[in-house]
Parts: structure tokens; sequence; C-alpha cells
């Protein structure tokens, strides 16, 4: 056995946990076991016994030194008793120290090595006076909480030490055992004070929130429980007095009083008056009460009275629609025109137009400048995936859970008879189908001879539709059903020139873009060569759509610049500075070659987005008079490739040419991109012509038009849109049919300028430009040897 005394600073450690024990304190520790010869130690006069904080390991079962802290106290036992659950070692606290190493000689014997680490008293007895009477006075508050609180209060009231305040009051408190070996850790009173008024006050915020909640719940629930006890007392007095709801009777006056203000037509009244009369015969808990109820909230709702005609400022609506579009002429005339026959002519029917065109040509907003022209109310329904018929015509009162159509709930939500309806998408209802077809439901509605008294199956009532004016909007007539179509005026919205898309840019997308992102002017400018550029590399559409998304992520990239510092304002895009910005280019078009082989030439064509060049080769090889179609083209475009050279075959003298030796090979370059229609003729037609002769087409000349097998050049489609792309590809000359002389006055003027437009017939005219030769005339061509003449110049 070994004495351990204050000389050679060991002494016997007893683990500890979830325990504060500062120096000076008279404390209880408990115990759950003690050995023999521990016990023998704790009572022999003279030892040193520590009591050190367990960090891990509580159950302690094999204790190593990690398992301990390095802080804790010397103590002196005054008094040990035998319990149920172990032992209470009443106990003085001497000192606090730090163990420097620990030897187990078992796990119930632990000796430990130990310097002094005494407490830092920083806090005069005034101030520690103060600190103990603050700390009283929160604890007293705590306590008025609660029942039983005098008692405590009493106890903590005798406390005159602050280590002693603190020891007592830590197992009250919930602090976690990190917690509380800081506060034995902290060598400074002043520190561990500070320290411990923080839980205290913790405490008490906790304790006074939990307190307020229950007190809200208690007067939620108490509230709920009386207003059910009234409402049930309330239903009881009702069905004795069978009055239905307790405004029973103020609402039957309320719904005929509005009525009266509604100023329905006679039929109408007097519909609505019987739906009053059902009402006032049913109970509360009728089966139609309120089905009854929800119809007559339609019928008071609906705008009934005809709406007050207002003049319309033809000077303002253009000054409007200026204003807020860029371009469309033709379309904004044809929207003056229709306008100035609604003024002359004050009940003008028949006020249903049809915008058709490309996404992103401003054709929604045509329809909103309409409306604020009118000083009318706007109303949107969107009409694409409709498939229910219902939809448009509502549904039968009959069905659970009925509601009126779209175009009744619109009426009601504008509160006007004459609003500006928008029929956006007109062209993806989808027709057909076991739910009906809402295309055919449209025909009422948009018909001027049937709308007076057009029927929602909910409303089951005629309501006049003749002075609503509905614009539909359409990305193509195709699959528009004939008869709706009919019962419109289509008015086409052609895609935007670059030149356009430059203006609606500058006068326009950019400040809108600025706005959206809180800039100004005085941030960030945008160069028009900049402008150009991104319009040209950066997007491929025929409206502003893809520009406007452009122009947004300019603006984020700036506003991030300008949120870090790392730029001057104002900061000025380049063009240089956009694939930075925007990443690489995502379009790429066509330019013209500098020179073309024989049976090369330049096609022009027309997509969703605008035009494009197309290049057709035509090569020959060894075969046995057969035709070989590549560049995923279409079953048109195949046939007129077929045309092309059975016309050329039958135009050429006999003999003068062994087709029957030799296979074509007919190519459109981007295979990948499908290819269709019948505009390429005369450029098929050519581009044989080119490679039988061996002259080569002009590099610099395009051609489009469709022939037949008499060599007659047809009119086609989307001129303006195959110009712009020619001009764009550097195209210098274009031979267009005859017929379509007149759809030049749709082309731009500077694209006009910068192209050599010619007038195209025949195949005859088509080759004199081109390779500049004459077929013979069709009488020759079985007798002639020479069957070409070169044309002079």
């Amino acid at each position: 056995m070994r004495n351990f005394n204050e000389n050679n600073r060991e002494g016997m450690v007893i683990p500890i946990s979830n325990t504060v024990l500062l120096p000076g304190v008279m404390s209880v520790l408990r115990v759950a076991r003690l050995s023999e010869e521990q016990l023998r130690y704790l009572e022999k006069d003279g030892t040193v016994n520590i009591a050190l904080p367990l960090k891990q390991n509580f159950s302690q079962k094999t204790l190593k030194e990690e398992d301990f802290y390095r802080i804790g106290v010397t103590f002196q036992v005054e008094e040990v008793e035998k319990t149920e659950k172990g032992y209470h070692l009443k106990i003085k606290v001497l000192d606090r120290i730090e163990t420097k190493a620990l030897e187990i000689i078992t796990n119930d014997f632990i000796l430990a090595e130990y310097d002094s680490y005494p407490d830092d008293i920083d806090m005069n007895e005034k101030s520690q006076e103060d600190m103990l009477g603050y700390l009283k006075k929160v604890m007293h508050e705590i306590s008025e909480k609660f029942s039983g609180g005098e008692q405590h209060s009493k106890v903590i009231d005798e406390f005159k030490d602050l280590n002693s305040f603190i020891v007592y009051m830590s197992p009250f408190m919930p602090i976690s055992n990190e917690d509380k070996y800081e506060l034995l850790e902290t060598q400074s009173l002043k520190e561990r004070s500070l320290r411990f008024m923080d839980y205290v006050l913790k405490q008490k915020e906790s304790i006074e929130l939990q307190i307020q909640m229950a007190e809200k719940f208690s007067e939620k629930a108490n509230k709920h429980y009386r207003e059910s006890v009234l409402r049930e007392q309330l239903k009881v007095i009702q069905e004795e007095l069978n009055e239905g709801t307790g405004e029973g009777p103020k609402k039957d006056k309320d719904y005929l009083s509005k009525i009266e203000e509604a100023q329905m037509p006679g039929d109408i009244k007097s519909a609505a008056l019987d739906e009053l009369e059902k009402l006032q015969t049913q109970g509360p808990n009728g089966p139609e009460y309120n089905v009854i109820r929800n119809y007559l909230e339609l019928l008071v709702q609906l705008p009934w009275k005809k709406a007050e005609v207002k003049p319309i400022d033809l000077a303002k609506a253009r000054q409007i629609l200026d204003e807020q579009h860029y371009g469309l002429d033709k379309v904004k005339d044809r929207i003056i025109q229709h306008l100035a026959v609604m003024q002359l002519k004050k009940d003008k029917k028949g006020s249903i137009l049809l915008f058709v065109g490309p996404p992103g040509t401003g054709k929604t907003s045509l329809g909103k400048s309409i409306a604020e022209a009118l000083d009318r109310k706007y109303i949107r329904l969107s009409l694409g995936g409709i498939r229910d018929e219902a939809e448009i015509r509502g549904h039968r009162r009959t069905y659970v859970g009925a509601m009126p159509g779209r175009i009744i709930q619109s009426i009601k939500k504008a509160g006007e008879s004459n609003p500006v309806m928008f029929l956006d998408e007109v062209d993806k209802l989808m027709t057909g189908g076991y739910s009906g077809d809402p295309a055919s439901a449209l025909l009422e509605v948009l018909d001027p001879e049937q709308n007076n008294s057009f029927t929602d199956h909910y409303l089951d009532l005629p309501y006049d539709l003749s002075d609503v004016f509905f614009i539909a909007t359409a990305n193509s007539i195709e699959s528009i059903p004939a008869p709706l179509l009919d019962r419109m005026e289509v008015i086409q919205i052609s895609s935007y020139t670059t030149n356009e898309k430059f203006h609606i840019g500058k006068n326009h997308l950019i400040k809108d873009a600025l706005e959206e992102h809180g800039l100004t002017d005085a941030d960030v400018q945008i160069s028009d060569e900049t402008l150009k550029k991104i319009i040209s590399d950066y997007t491929m559409e025929a409206g502003v759509r893809g520009l406007k998304k452009q122009l947004a992520a300019i603006a984020r990239s700036v506003v991030e610049k300008i949120v870090l510092g790392t730029i001057e304002k104002p900061y000025v895009v380049d063009a240089d500075d956009l694939e930075g910005i925007l990443g690489r280019k995502i379009s790429r078009h066509d330019v013209a070659q500098e020179i073309n082989s024989p049976g090369v030439v330049t096609g022009l064509a027309w997509t969703p987005v605008g035009g494009e060049i197309l290049f057709i080769e035509v090569t020959e090889m060894p075969g046995s008079d057969h035709i070989i179609l590549t560049g995923q083209l279409g079953d048109v475009m195949k046939e007129s490739a077929r045309i092309a050279l059975s016309l050329l075959k039958s135009r050429l003298p006999m003999n003068a040419i062994q087709f029957k030796d030799k296979d074509m090979h007919v190519h459109v370059p981007s295979g990948a991109v499908s290819k269709d229609g019948p505009s390429a003729g005369i450029a098929l037609f050519t581009a044989f012509a080119s490679l039988i002769t061996g002259i080569m087409v002009d590099a610099k000349l395009a051609m489009t038009g469709e022939i037949t097998l008499r060599g007659v050049v047809l009119p086609i489609g989307g001129l303006k849109e195959k110009l712009i792309a020619a001009e764009r590809a550097g195209i210098r000359k274009v031979l267009i049919p005859k017929d379509n002389v007149a759809d030049l006055k749709d082309v731009p003027e500077e694209v006009k300028n910068k192209i050599q437009i010619i007038a195209v017939e025949t195949i005859e005219d088509v080759l004199k430009e081109a390779l500049g030769i004459a077929l013979p005339k069709i009488e020759q061509v079985l007798t002639g040897p020479e069957f070409f003449t070169k044309v002079a110049n």
C-alpha cells in the first residue's frame, strides 16, 4: 500500500460525469460503486483524492487515459453514506488541478500526477455580490412561473458565494456535459460567471417561450371549442325555423337586389328569379342548395348590361402601335383600318382577327396594344393542348363539380361585356377524342351570326358575345379546321429581317433587359456592332425571343461584375466580349462560294426561322440511267429532281447525250436536315444542264422556282425570307418566277438595293441567265445537230 500526500503531487482518481465541482465548495458526490481499497483511502487522513471528469466511456468499463479530461479538483471526504444505488460522499472541494499523467492500476484504482491550477479571482467582493444578486433575481423570476417555486427561492437566497451558487444550480440547468466541464476549466471567475449567466438567461427565455406557446394553444383550443358549440346551437335554431344558413334571409334579399341591379334581359331575369325561388324553398341540407347558390352567384356577377361604346382615337392607336412595335407596317395598317370601321359603324360585328406568324414575332403584344388603344379590358385564354369541349362550353349542372367554360369565366372576370379576348395558340387545339371537339365548340363563339346568343352548358341561357373583340393567334394555319379558319380574318405576320431585329433590340429589348436586372444606361452600354453580332451569330429565329434571352444573359454577367466591383461604369460590351459571355456561336449561315464547279447551283429555301441558301450538287458516273437522291429530301423535292432530269432529256436532240450509260447523283448538303418542296425545281434543272454542258454557274447567282414538264416556271412562297437570306449570304443576282414579282413589295428596300432580281418565265429564260446558252425550240429537238446555242453577249 502506498501513501499519497501533497508532497509527491499524486492522488487517487474518482471518475465523475455531468457534475460541476468548484474550489471551496461543499458538495455531495454520488458514486455508483467503490472498491474496498478506494473506501480505505477515502476515509484515511492525509490522502489526496481527485475528482476527474470523464469525456467518454461513461459506463466506466475498462477506462483509459484518453477517456478523461485534464482539469479536475482535489477534495476531502467529510462523510461516506451507503445507499441503494451506490455511495454518497459529502466532500469539501479543495483546489482545482491539472493532471499530467494517469496510472491505471485496475479499473477501480487509478492514480494521477497533477499540478496546481488555481482560480483567477478577477472580481472584487462588490462585483461578486452584484453578479450573485443578478443571478438570484433571474432565478427568482423563473421560480415564480412554477408552483412551489417559493421554497426554491428561499434556498437560493441563502447562498453567499458565486462558486457555491453555480455548483448548486448546475444540475437544474439543461447544460451539456461539455458545457459543465467548461465551467470547471475556466480559470477566470468573471468569465465563468458570465458564461453561467448566459445559460441562465437562455433557460429563462426557453421557459417563457414554452409558457406563451401553451397559453396560445390553450386560447385557440378554447376559441375553437366555443365556436363549435355556438355553431351547433345556431344550426339547431335554423333547422327549427327552416331558415337555411344563419344569413339565409339576408342572402336571399341580397340575391334579389343583385338580380334587379344586374339589368338582365327579361328572359334571363325570369330564369334567375325562378332559381332564387328554388333556393328559398331548399333547406340548408338540401341536395341542390349549393348548386343553385353557385349558379345564382354566376348569374348576378356576369356583366349583362351593354357596355358603353367609347370613341376610338385612331391617331392614339397608331401611336401606341408604333411605340410598342417596330416594323409590321402592313399589320398595323390592317389593324387601324379595322378600328376605323368599328368607329364609323358602332354596331360592327365580326371583329375576329387571326394573327399567323412564327414564334416571337409580337402576336401577343399586338393584342395587348389593341386593347390599350381601344381602352378595353384585356383577357387572354391559352388554348394550347385543350382536348375537352367542356373547357369552352362548360359542363352541365347535373355533373358534380360543374363549372362554366373559359369563355363565360373570362367575361365574368373582365366585368364588362366588350373586352378584347385573346385566344392564344388556336392552332394547337386537340381535335377529336372522347371529350368532344373544342375546335368545333369555338365555331359558335367566333361566328358573328351566332355568338349573339352563345349558350354555355353550365349557364344554359343565351349570352351575347357580339361586343367582344376576339383576336386569335397561331403559328400555322395548317392544323386549324377549315370551318373555324373561315370565321376569322387572317393577318400574316412574317419573320423579322435582320435590320428589323436590330431596331427592335436597340429601341425596346435592351432597355427592357436592363430594367429587368436593375441596370441603367449609366451602368452598361451595348454597341450597335455588338447587337448585330448577337443577332447574326447567337440567334437563329424568326422572332426576337432568342435575342431577348441573350441580352438577359449579358445583363446578368454585367450585374455580377458590378456587384464584385471588377469593372468601371459604364461597362461597354464589345463584339469581342461576346464569346466570353455567351460562349461559342450557336448559328451558322451558309455563304456564297467564290466559285462553283459544273453541276453545282445555289438554291434558296424557306424555314420557320427565316430563309437559307442551299447548294444543289449533281455528278455523273457510269451506270444504267438511274438517278440517286441524297440529303434527306422529301417526296416533293425528289419529284422535282426527276421532273428536271426528264425535262432536260426531252429538250435535247436525239442521241446527243448517252444517258443510258450513266447514273446521275443529286445531293443537297446538310444531310441531317430534312428538305422538301417544289421551289428547287429550276435550280435542279440548271444543275443538270451545268453538268452536261460543263459550264459553271456564277457562284453569286441563286434561284428559286418550280418547273413543269412543259418548261414553265411556277411561283413559290417565302420570297421575302429567301431574298433576305440571299443578301446575307453575299448573293448578288437572284432568279425568281415572273408571277412572284408582285411579292417584291414585301421585301425590304435595303435587300432589293443590294441584289439584282430577274424574273423568269420558262426554262429558256433560266438557262440564258444562268449558263448563257439557249435551248433549241421544241420542233428542233429531233432534227438539229447543235442542241445548244451560245448566247451572244
